[in-house]
């Protein structure tokens, strides 16, 4: 390894030592061990990131890749076949018989050179070693000298026919890796996925269809080297019975192996559709589960072929192992497919355009493979054109997750029809997190925007906080105080409240969203604020002169805004093992010209005193048709106010998309319609307000309530739709 006497430096000495390794092992290793063995050396001699072996093959003029180390499996797919004539690396090193070293450019893999260096046998070319490089340098003199004696060893424990040599024991160990990769399949991509990565190559092949049989007709689960023009044509939706090829495959039960397409056309000369021009050599294995037939599997081949008996007998094996792992996966994906119907059954079809808030969200399922999860979310219309905003997160998977997930959803709408604060709303939803067992738990952000002051009330439980974007394009976190998720607190819960600019957009988010843009959840959080960021400029979303006041165009450009947002984060990531829920929020102020209010002496002139402001607020607001029910509705409310409450009492009037009339006092009785008997005098205010009104109600402040009741417009009457 050195010249002269000059002392071994350490690299030197490291390449020696495993050098003298590699030449003390003993002959009883095989030629696949020898050579996972020698590759295993080469790379940590080198310092390289992986590497690759591929011997001569013995049925066409290219390499096979034999061994594999340290490589993600999609370049030990890309790489599976190496046909002479291609101008990379390895197969320069084969042709002329010399070492190769190339710069690696645009790579993903971290990989910024190529060395090959051939295996020499006594016959001539055997293969090539290939080593990944991270160092856009060539390789020294000694790291020459290294590699071509590590190709030596190998060669040395190779045969004069290699690849036949090592065909049947790398076939034999790539099936018992099938074997365990379709036990852990789940999906049925997965089992096409596991075929396509340990079959295809150890076998020479280079294309695959997996065909499943759904109510008498071939449905396509998943293929490799076809393409899908060529499958919805020729096989797709064909029925069973009218393909002789499959009918055949079907009746035999066993491998029908074609060695050729004049062998093909020979035996189906109806069939001529079904060559392709790319393909000339096919194994068709019959995929049957439980005595069923439940499918058919392709393995075709580029050349004419002859298969050896110990093929035939790993091809049959192969049959019998894909049909029972795509059985399973059928099963599964089918309980999949109707827990996501059901969870989807249970999210909000559509979002509600209103008055003081416009909503996109984005509802982002784990990868198949996953069990459904329980993340929700929902958008609620409350009185005066408050808005209640949720999002929330079941923990744990699977159809009892999301069936909670939906008896959740169901009761925060109760809770907030009863216009009940935050901090009441997770205390009930609470006791019923308690209820299901002490395994269950649930994280909830429970907020309401009130548009006339602006304020946003916040109560979370176990739940990430909301992002405010202001109408500036920066972004702000507010903390409200943080709680334990539903199930594991005690009440009572703590709140918190901003004062959002006008036209603030809100972001709710589960942590299913930034764990998958980040392995940590503050990082996801700081990405997640970068692609606010970024999409709020690259859409120009609150550039001066956009019609932000028009419903239409706010909720097109917040769906725009909410789906820029989902891709920046999830575009790129690799499968996601939790679903995770997106619900933007742009909120609206009310117009100071369409609020108005007075504070009303708490004695019987109040009532007379509150319908003189109202008929000269609603003449200002050109709704004088409104003018004998409103003052009617606001005596009953008022005189209410005076008989049964107590403190001081105010009258507010809001134009919207109704007329909203709201009386405040500072008593915390709740009001009720009761049935009045004929005789009685009094007892019918609230039936009356209830007569005259589209809907009304009461909800309650620290300091007291106040009793509303909202009527139609007429459409020329509203300022703000």
């Amino acid at each position: 390894m050195t010249t002269d006497d000059a002392p071994l430096t350490l690299t030197e000495f490291s390449a020696a030592a495993r050098l003298a390794l590699l030449e003390a092992q003993s002959h009883d290793l095989s030629p696949y061990e020898a050579l996972t063995l020698a590759l295993q050396q080469a790379t940590a001699g080198t310092g390289a990131l992986g590497g690759f072996v591929h011997l001569r093959s013995d049925t066409d003029a290219g390499m096979r890749l034999v061994v594999a180390g340290g490589l993600p499996d999609r370049l030990t797919e890309e790489w599976a076949h190496l046909p002479a004539d291609r101008d990379t690396t390895p197969a320069r090193t084969m042709r002329d018989g010399s070492l190769h070293w190339d710069a690696v450019k645009g790579a993903r893999s971290g990989c910024r050179a190529m060395v090959s260096v051939p295996l020499h046998g006594a016959d001539g070319r055997l293969g090539v070693l290939t080593l990944l490089l991270w160092q856009a340098q060539a390789p020294d003199a000694h790291q020459r000298s290294f590699l071509t004696a590590v190709a030596r060893w190998m060669a040395g424990r190779l045969g004069r026919r290699p690849y036949a040599a090592l065909g049947g024991a790398l076939r034999a160990a790539r099936m018992t890796e099938l074997t365990s990769a379709l036990a852990e399949a789940v999906t049925a991509t997965d089992v096409v996925d596991a075929v396509a990565r340990h079959v295809l190559g150890p076998f020479g092949a280079d294309g695959l269809v997996i065909q499943a049989i759904e109510n008498g007709r071939m449905r396509v689960v998943g293929s490799v080297g076809y393409s899908q023009d060529f499958l919805d044509r020729h096989i797709e939706g064909v029925p069973t019975d009218s393909n002789a090829l499959v009918a055949e495959v079907l009746r035999l039960r066993r491998p029908l192996l074609v060695e050729s397409t004049q062998e093909f056309l020979r035996r189906f000369p109806g069939l001529r559709a079904l060559t392709h021009p790319d393909k000339n050599a096919w194994a068709f294995l019959p995929l049957i589960a439980s005595g069923r037939d439940i499918g058919c599997c392709v393995v075709s081949f580029a050349l004419p072929r002859t298969f050896s008996d110990e093929e035939r007998t790993l091809l049959a094996a192969l049959g019998g192992l894909v049909g029972q792992a795509l059985e399973r996966a059928r099963l599964y994906d089918a309980e999949h497919d109707r827990a996501q119907s059901l969870q989807r059954g249970l999210l909000p079809r559509f979002l509600p355009s209103l008055p003081a808030a416009t909503a996109a969200a984005r509802y982002l399922p784990a990868s198949e493979g996953a069990a459904v999860g329980g993340d929700w979310y929902d958008l609620i219309a409350l009185s005066a054109d408050r808005v209640a905003m949720v999002v929330g997160d079941v923990m744990g998977h699977g159809i009892a997750e999301a069936a909670t997930m939906g008896r959740l959803r169901t009761a925060v709408r109760t809770l907030a029809d009863l216009e009940l604060p935050p901090e009441e709303v997770l205390v009930h939803l609470n006791d019923l997190v308690e209820e299901l067992g002490e395994d269950s738990y649930a994280t909830c952000l429970y907020a309401v925007f009130d548009p006339v002051g602006r304020i946003c009330t916040f109560c979370r439980a176990g739940h990430p906080p909301p992002v405010v974007v202001h109408p500036d394009g920066s972004v702000h976190h507010p903390e409200p105080a943080a709680n334990p998720p539903l199930g594991a607190a005690r009440p009572p819960f703590d709140t918190g409240a901003v004062r959002l600019p006008e036209e603030s957009v809100l972001v709710f988010f589960t942590d299913g969203l930034v764990r998958s843009a980040g392995g940590d959840s503050d990082d996801g959080v700081d990405r997640l604020t970068r692609a606010v960021r970024d999409a709020v400029a690259r859409t120009g979303y609150f550039a001066p002169g956009r019609p932000a006041d028009e419903a239409a165009d706010a909720g097109e450009r917040l769906d725009e805004l909410c789906g820029m947002v989902t891709t920046a984060l999830t575009g790129d990531r690799p499968r996601a093992v939790d679903d995770a829920a997106l619900l933007l929020v742009h909120t609206r102020a009310a117009a100071p010209g369409d609020v108005a209010s007075w504070p009303l002496p708490a004695d019987p002139r109040a009532a007379a005193e509150a319908r003189r402001h109202v008929r000269r607020q609603l003449a200002e607001w050109g709704l004088e048709e409104l003018e004998a029910t409103a003052e009617m509705v606001v005596s009953e409310l008022v005189g209410n106010a005076i008989r049964h409450a107590k403190g001081p009492v105010s009258l507010r009037l809001l134009r919207s998309r109704s007329l909203v009339c709201e009386v405040y006092d500072g008593s915390l009785t709740t009001p009720r319609i009761r049935r009045a008997a004929q005789t009685d005098e009094s007892g019918r205010g609230l039936y009356l307000v209830s007569a005259l009104s589209r809907r009304w109600g009461a909800r309650y402040m620290d300091d007291g309530k106040c009793i509303w009741a909202e009527q139609d417009l007429t459409p020329d009457g509203a300022s703000r739709l």
